[in-house]
């Protein structure tokens, strides 16, 4: 339950008007845990996830931002502002970028030409292609044997391995694939029947990045998680069909003017519920009880709370209309719990102390745009998200926002490290006992 005490509307207050109570803290850091519900069905080892824009539309989060960001035990929402296909594309990507047991593996038949493997192998960034005919597994074709081939007009079943595979029954699990992968020192292990027909697949990859991202957000395949902005217009219902054949975990339902309170919203809900009662559903933005209810009602999984929350956001300047964001979760919150919905609190996080700010007025979930615009992924390789005058991985030009030259997996360690911290302080070992802790106002009055 979140923190439910009597609030007026006409005294907003945003993260920097509050601090936190301190409590007795008798707890280790160690056993601190930071699971959350997404929606009622979508846990989250971290209670973060990347939102697909900025304010102004900067793109935030493609596939590789939703990787980075669920292997840190969140997850990413792919922006819609690109083709159908590319952002189903996307996803597919996060969905294919780490298993246990892959499921439903790629596969070329024999007489598909190299080309083609080596353009799948590429576009998906791996090493090897199972390769069938009629539904049986009768070789493999690796980059080891691409190597010293120039031809790439071949027929694959003239470079493929054919003989002495090595394969594993269906129903074989990771550890003894391990075992297996490592006999052979193979990396890839074909899943058969006894029918030899292919029904998966493990890789030494999955099992290495299992092992190097173990706080790492799956689904129930083991898949990383992923979720998609779509809007509430165009090819909406065939985009979210789409999405979904790629296994997308969760729709972000977003508003054009990013405001969710509206009839268009509301009704576009109850549609995408009857159309697909299986899809976990997020919507918003809204900052008012009765918005709550009514996108409840509708049937959403889960619900954003955020608009014109902070001083300088182009809505609050341009209109003058919004509601601070601490208020805006406080007050929406519990009219969520009503129905036993989630929370996601978007907007006007500047530092790791708001995200325990957040959850302390009622959120389960905090969306990040800003703080992730800039980061990059890897130490060798950056990956900038907005035009600017950086010049090295090396230097700073906003020495103030420290995090805007710092890998992603830098960054959120910082963030959960001061969220850790700030429960350490309250006494608290788990986000459900943080939105039962109370705060005081900064200032003087009420």
């Amino acid at each position: 339950m979140g923190n439910t005490g009597d609030l007026s509307i006409n005294c907003g207050l945003g993260f920097d008007d509050i601090l936190v109570l301190p409590g007795k803290s008798d707890i280790n850091m160690d056993a601190i845990d930071l699971r959350t519900n997404l929606t009622k069905k979508i846990v989250l080892n971290l209670p973060l996830m990347s939102s697909p824009t900025s304010a102004e539309l900067e793109i935030i989060t493609e596939s590789k931002m939703a990787i980075a960001i669920s292997r840190q035990g969140g997850i990413g929402i792919i922006h819609s502002n690109m083709p159908l296909e590319e952002q189903v594309t996307e996803v597919d990507k996060v969905k294919r970028s780490q298993h246990g047991v892959i499921t439903d593996p790629f596969f070329l038949s024999p007489n598909n030409y190299i080309y083609e493997a080596n353009e799948l192998m590429g576009k998906y960034k791996i090493s090897g292609v199972p390769i069938c005919e009629n539904g049986k597994l009768v070789g493999i074709i690796t980059n080891r044997d691409l190597k010293f081939e120039d031809n790439y007009e071949k027929k694959i079943y003239e470079v493929m391995t054919s003989t002495n595979l090595i394969t594993a029954d269906e129903g074989t699990d990771l550890e003894e694939a391990k075992k297996i992968l490592a006999k052979h020192k193979i990396e890839k292990l074909p899943i058969i029947d006894k029918q030899r027909r292919l029904k998966g697949l493990i890789t030494t990859k999955d099992i290495e990045k299992s092992i190097k991202y173990p706080n790492a957000s799956h689904d129930t395949n083991g898949r990383l998680l992923v979720g998609a902005s779509v809007l509430c217009d165009g090819d909406l219902f065939i985009r979210c069909e789409k999405l979904i054949e790629a296994n997308v975990d969760v729709v972000v339902l977003d508003d054009d003017l990013r405001y969710g309170y509206n009839s268009k919203m509301i009704n576009t809900v109850k549609e995408l519920k009857s159309k697909f009662p299986n899809l976990q559903l997020i919507a918003g933005n809204v900052v008012t009880p009765k918005a709550v209810v009514e996108l409840a009602e509708a049937g959403i999984d889960a619900i954003k709370i955020g608009f014109g929350s902070a001083n300088n956001s182009e809505i609050n300047i341009m209109t003058g209309v919004g509601v601070p964001q601490f208020s805006a979760v406080l007050s929406c919150v519990h009219e969520a719990r009503k129905y036993d919905i989630p929370v996601v609190s978007d907007g006007g996080i500047k530092y790791s102390g708001d995200l325990t700010k957040a959850i302390v007025a009622g959120a389960d979930v905090c969306m990040l745009g800003n703080i992730f615009l800039n980061c990059y992924e890897s130490a060798d390789k950056m990956k900038l998200y907005k035009k600017s005058n950086y010049v090295s991985g090396k230097k700073k030009l906003c020495p103030e926002k420290w995090y805007e030259n710092k890998k992603l997996s830098e960054l959120v360690k910082y963030l959960s490290v001061g969220l850790r911290t700030g429960m350490y302080y309250c006494g608290v070992k788990n986000i459900s006992e943080l939105q039962k802790c109370k705060y005081v106002k900064i200032g003087v009055g009420k």
